[in-house]
């Protein structure tokens, strides 16, 4: 009997309101229940308008649910306070954005450096670890150059090794090759397959129904609300 996977998101009847109380209080989320364990690699697609980016953002802790219950890696939101969410956001997420989100004056090094610096742990451990992940993501000959000398795909890729750096629960990927063209946008998905195949647990955001379907599992939200799931190829390939 196979042991029983861990879960490291659970959400349960997720609802998410703006503008509480007043004439134009609007409902995003309608009840969303999902888990994702660990080791997975799941994607979350939908149109534009469909909360897929505001499930996002409760998921990355970037905002709370109005109501519904959250825990992340055996931790439930509803006993955090902001400055605890603030240390989970940095330890057990790992973000990855459509635009990057590098730090335009620091180098490649310092920029995966960062998370690491914020956690507070030693200099020479810092630099050791994010040359490593510069060297695992095909960055190792680029790891002093400025975002600025870097191709959209290097960025993304420094980007990749930046939210490693804290060994995080899951890697959350909000479009991550929505500003890249399709050659340069191949190669961040191979980049995660990667991952994946070492064991990473990856939540991959999308209006994509292509990318999606390159993941195990893919659930489908509209207006609100979840309204299909089932396997994608990533399931068939590793079998």
């Amino acid at each position: 009997m196979e042991p029983e996977k861990k879960k490291i998101i659970q959400l349960q009847n997720i609802i998410k309101r703006f503008y509480i109380g007043k004439p134009n209080e609007l409902q995003i989320l309608n009840g969303i229940s999902l888990d994702v364990y660990k080791g997975e690699f799941v994607s979350i697609v939908g149109a534009s308008g469909s909360g897929k980016s505001t499930l996002m953002n409760v998921i990355g802790l970037l905002d709370r649910p109005t109501e519904g219950k959250y825990i992340i890696n055996d931790i439930d939101i509803d006993d955090a306070s902001d400055e605890d969410l603030s240390y989970i956001r940095n330890q057990e997420i790992g973000f990855v954005f459509q635009t990057y989100n590098l730090v335009p004056k620091t180098n490649a090094l310092k920029n995966v450096e960062l998370p690491l610096l914020y956690g507070h742990v030693p200099a020479k451990e810092r630099r050791r670890k994010a040359e490593e992940l510069l060297e695992l993501v095909g960055m190792g000959d680029r790891m002093k150059h400025m975002p600025e000398e870097l191709s959209g795909g290097q960025k993304q890729r420094v980007a990749i090794a930046r939210s490693l750096a804290n060994d995080p629960s899951i890697v959350l990927a909000d479009e991550p090759t929505g500003a890249l063209d399709s050659h340069t946008g191949r190669v961040v998905m191979d980049l995660f397959h990667k991952l994946h195949e070492r064991g990473t647990t990856i939540l991959l955001i999308t209006h994509s129904p292509e990318l999606a379907e390159e993941t195990q599992r893919i659930i489908t939200i509209q207006d609100g609300y979840i309204t299909g799931e089932r396997e994608g190829k990533a399931v068939r390939n590793a079998d």
